[in-house]
């Protein structure tokens, strides 16, 4: 634990200590003995409480000091509010932020606290935008330790993304459960943006895609662009794939509300939504089964030029669309891979 708070100090420090250190052991028995007696004052002070606030005699600065008294508050119910706001507004600023979350004693199950704490407001509808507000901070600082190389694998062998499947499954269009969607879902997100097989293994095997895909349906613009992003990270990994078109109703289920999307999309026209729609169908033609069933039911605005204005500027998603036609087309190899059989139909309702 003692490292993380030592890469927050400033390093000249460390400099100055091997010089002094290397010439109290070049001098005589006096000198040596005194060295010991340096030495041993500095393991005492690694130990010690001081060691939060400085590292190698260097004297940490008012930033760095003022976020761990924030991360020792978390554990006071009384001033934990107060210190999860706090800490949310500097994640972004404070690199081993999310090292010193994790192996700071007491602190990750104070924020599991803040979340359970929740729970009974979920249903029937009760959350109120300040318990929202409060969560999220909560939230925030999890996102944080998920976005991290170091804690990420620590983060999914502790099934902490569990912990917020019960705020995905809320139905409540209200500002403070859509807020606590939202917020949910930059976790999972975090989780995902770095292409990790081990990340897409525990989602598929904690059932995120239907999860996902009912917000893809009902939830806000924001809400909508990360849940699709998700699906679209899970599609892009080989085993995601292959899960999603191994039978046909995880394929339905995914294509349907693809296909529903698009409906929506024609009136909105929303080009962020847009593009992850078309990668999404994209990567299932890869799939030679998915790749048959598209040729029948991909959705009519994708073939003609109904998105063609929206997608004027936007040349990369342009391309996968043209990349996605021209794999249905007549013209592309057919596959001697049967299709979903006598289940094959329309996705649009």
């Amino acid at each position: 634990q003692q490292q993380h708070y030592g890469r927050m100090t400033a390093q000249n420090g460390s400099t100055a200590n091997s010089n002094n250190m290397n010439q109290g052991s070049l001098g005589g028995n006096g000198n040596r003995d005194s060295t010991l007696d340096q030495q041993q004052q500095q393991q005492q002070q690694q130990h010690g409480p001081s060691s939060i606030f400085s590292s190698n005699g260097e004297q940490m600065s008012e930033e760095n000091r003022r976020v761990l008294e924030w991360i020792a508050q978390v554990l006071n119910a009384n001033t934990r509010e107060s210190a999860l706001l706090e800490l949310s507004k500097k994640r972004e600023q404070v690199p081993e932020l999310a090292l010193i979350l994790w192996h700071s004693f007491g602190v990750m199950t104070s924020l599991l606290q803040e979340i359970i704490s929740v729970y009974p407001l979920l249903n029937p509808s009760q959350l109120t935008a300040a318990a929202s507000n409060r969560v999220c901070n909560a939230l925030a600082l999890l996102q944080c330790v998920a976005s991290h190389g170091e804690t990420r694998g620590l983060f999914l062998v502790a099934h902490i993304p569990l912990f917020l499947y019960p705020f995905l499954n809320t139905t409540s269009k209200s500002r403070p459960f859509e807020y606590l969607r939202l917020t949910s879902l930059g976790v999972i997100g975090a989780l995902v943006k770095n292409d990790s097989s081990e990340v897409i293994h525990f989602l598929l095997t904690t059932e995120i895609i239907p999860l996902c895909l009912r917000i893809m349906e009902t939830g806000s613009e924001l809400s909508k662009t990360v849940a699709i992003f998700i699906v679209q990270k899970i599609l892009l990994d080989d085993m995601g794939l292959q899960y999603i078109c191994q039978t046909y109703e995880r394929f339905y289920a995914v294509g349907t509300v693809l296909s529903n999307m698009v409906t929506q999309l024609v009136d909105q026209q929303t080009v962020r939504l847009l593009k992850h729609v078309v990668r999404c169908f994209l990567r299932l033609s890869d799939n030679a089964r998915a790749r048959e069933a598209l040729r029948q039911c991909l959705p009519e605005p994708l073939r003609d030029a109904t998105f063609s204005p929206v997608l004027r500027d936007d040349a990369a998603t342009k391309r996968c669309l043209a990349q996605l036609l021209l794999a249905l087309s007549d013209q592309a190899e057919p596959t001697m891979t049967p299709s979903y059989g006598n289940h094959q139909q329309s996705l649009l309702p």
